[in-house]
Order: C-alpha cells, then sequence, then structure tokens
C-alpha cells in the first residue's frame, strides 16, 4: 500500500507543470503572479484548465500533465506575458518573464510608418501600419489615454479592423475607440520590450478626382504611402521615393503632418506579385534604405495586411460601427 501511494505521489509530481516567474525590469523573481494554464487544441478552444498564484520566490506548479502543447499565461500588473511549451519540452524549470508597467513610453519609439493605399473605381481599400521598439526594460502602457492614437477619415464611418503583435506573439484583435478629437481614435495595447505592430484596416469611398486625405499623430517615423504600379501620387509635401520592381510598388514619403493626396490610376498589390524582368526598376537596396531599412520587414508587411484588405474589403459594406470582434470561444489574452 505504501509503495502504490508513493508512485501516485510521484506520478502526480510529474504530470505537474512548474517555473518560475522572472521580473527582467527588477532581474528579480516575481511574486504574486497569476499564472494560467491553456491546453490548445481541446474542443472547447483555448479555456482555461488550471491556475496558480507564485509564491514569494516567483515559483509555480499546477498540477496538470503537459500532453500537446500548451499555453502558459502570467499577469503582472494588468499585463499578460505568454509563453508556449511544445510537446517534448521539458514541463518543469519553465521560466515566463515579465515587466513593470509604466504609463510613460520610457525608450519606446515609432520606427515605421507606412500606409498601402489600393484604389478601385469607386473605393479604396487602406492597411495601415505601425511598428513601435520598445528597448526598455519596462513595459508601456496607458489605458486611459492609450498608447496609439490615429487619424481615421470621416469617410470610413468609423469601421477600422485593428489587428495587433506583441513581441514573440500572435495576432490578435482589439477595438479602437473615438476620442474627444474629431476623427482621431486610441488604442489601449501594451507595448512590450521588443518590437510591436499594430495593422489598421479600413475602406473609404473615391470620388472624381479621388483624393485622401490623412493626418499624422504618432511622432518617431515620417509616413510612407504605397501605391501599386499604374498608381500615382500628387500632393503638396509628397515625394516620390521610386519603385520596388518586386512588389511592383510605387513609394512616396509625406513630409508634413496633415496631408491631402490624389490618386490616378486603379491598381492591388494581389495582382503584382510577379518577378520583375531584368533592368526594370531599382533594386530594395537602393530604396529600402530610404525608406524600410530592412527587406524580410517589408516583405512580411506587404503580404500580412493583403490578408486585412481582403477581409475588410467585404465585410465592412454591412453597416456597422463597431469594428469586427473575435470569434466566440476565442479569449484574446490567450493570444498576446
Amino acid at each position: 500500500m505504501r509503495g502504490l501511494t508513493l508512485f501516485l505521489v510521484a506520478t502526480a509530481a510529474l504530470a505537474a507543470i512548474d517555473g518560475t516567474v522572472i521580473n527582467r525590469t527588477t532581474g528579480k523573481p516575481q511574486s504574486g503572479a497569476t499564472v494560467v494554464l491553456f491546453r490548445l487544441g481541446d474542443a472547447q478552444g483555448m479555456a482555461p484548465t488550471g491556475s496558480a498564484t507564485t509564491d514569494a520566490s516567483g515559483r509555480f506548479a499546477i498540477d496538470q500533465a503537459a500532453g500537446g502543447p500548451v499555453l502558459l499565461q502570467a499577469t503582472h500588473d494588468g499585463v499578460a506575458y505568454s509563453q508556449l511549451v511544445q510537446p517534448g519540452s521539458p514541463a518543469t524549470g519553465i521560466q515566463i518573464e515579465v515587466f513593470n508597467v509604466s504609463r510613460q513610453p520610457v525608450g519606446v519609439k515609432l520606427s515605421q510608418h507606412m500606409l498601402l493605399l489600393e484604389p478601385a473605381a469607386k473605393e479604396m481599400v487602406v492597411n495601415e501600419t505601425y511598428i513601435f521598439q520598445n528597448s526598455s526594460t519596462t513595459t508601456f502602457r496607458d489605458a486611459s489615454a492609450g498608447t496609439l492614437k490615429f487619424f481615421l477619415p470621416a469617410s470610413a464611418k468609423g469601421i477600422v479592423q485593428v489587428t495587433a503583435t506583441a513581441p514573440k506573439g500572435m495576432p490578435i484583435r482589439r477595438n479602437a475607440e473615438k476620442t474627444a478629437q474629431a476623427d482621431v481614435y486610441k488604442l489601449d495595447f501594451p507595448i512590450k520590450p521588443g518590437e510591436t505592430k499594430i495593422d489598421l484596416a479600413y475602406l473609404v469611398p473615391l470620388g472624381s478626382p479621388a483624393t485622401f486625405e490623412g493626418r499624422t499623430i504618432e511622432k518617431g517615423a515620417p509616413a510612407r504611402l504605397i501605391v501599386p504600379t499604374g498608381v500615382v501620387v500628387k500632393g503638396e509635401g509628397v515625394e516620390s521615393l521610386g519603385q520596388e520592381p518586386t512588389l511592383k510598388a510605387n513609394v512616396y514619403g509625406i513630409s508634413r503632418e496633415s496631408y491631402k493626396v490624389e490618386l490616378e490610376g486603379t491598381g492591388s498589390l494581389r495582382a503584382s506579385t510577379e518577378p520583375a524582368e531584368e533592368g526594370q526598376g531599382q533594386s530594395f537596396e537602393q530604396i529600402l534604405p530610404r525608406v524600410y531599412g530592412n527587406v524580410e520587414l517589408i516583405l512580411a508587411l506587404a503580404f500580412s495586411i493583403l490578408a486585412l484588405g481582403f477581409a475588410l474589403l467585404y465585410k465592412a459594406r454591412i453597416p456597422n460601427s463597431v469594428p469586427t470582434r473575435p470569434a466566440k470561444g476565442t479569449d484574446e489574452r490567450t493570444r498576446r
């Protein structure tokens, strides 16, 4: 009987998932953090299957077998940090990094601001991307004022799809809120140490001539307009930066905070991904140092934001002032 009891205790110990939550702001173990276990691939979706609170040494233990892939999520200062545990990986001694939260954007810089414009005969899909770099050891979050403010043209009628991606995280849908300023919206999404990407997608009608008005709210990186080949952008404060031949996109720089541009022609980058012929256009290396400075970044960006445009193009026609919410059964917190 004693042998059976010891066996059961040992089995339970082996089945436990344990580790330590480390606060990288202080460099010390974090006590009092809530750690939740989400089992991936269950029929119920990403429902929590266990939880624990870290002790004075920052340690936690959840009496659950790892089995397939699981997600551990530690919450500290109101912000969740995730750690994926793959099948076959050790289920003990796991470290989850958390950071203290600051309402001041210490070490946070807007490194990229790009707008992809795809005009059609009567409307235009706009995909806008902000990329933030946080070089500090604190997470920037201002829940009341927002960590990103952006301008949304009145013609979009308040319909905007927002997708945010935290460092090492997956894209998640978030809702933007209107501010007291006309056509200015705010987003409450924590800017963690590392790179955070926020994508906007919306639809605007086009008249004759076709025009687009924008305003830069966030400072730090100049806005770049990207349009398909065959589309020309004109306006005060607009400078052509050349053409990228692989994506066949024309790139323009905007030097003004508020701008109104006129667009001539129509086009979509979805149908313009064939390799450029030798000798046509400038190379990535010639254009990107002035525009992006990272070839892999713009390639990943271009194809990811195009997917958003497809979804918005068909969904935004439905009268609805509230952005699309995640499907039932999906908890946004589990995807940060």
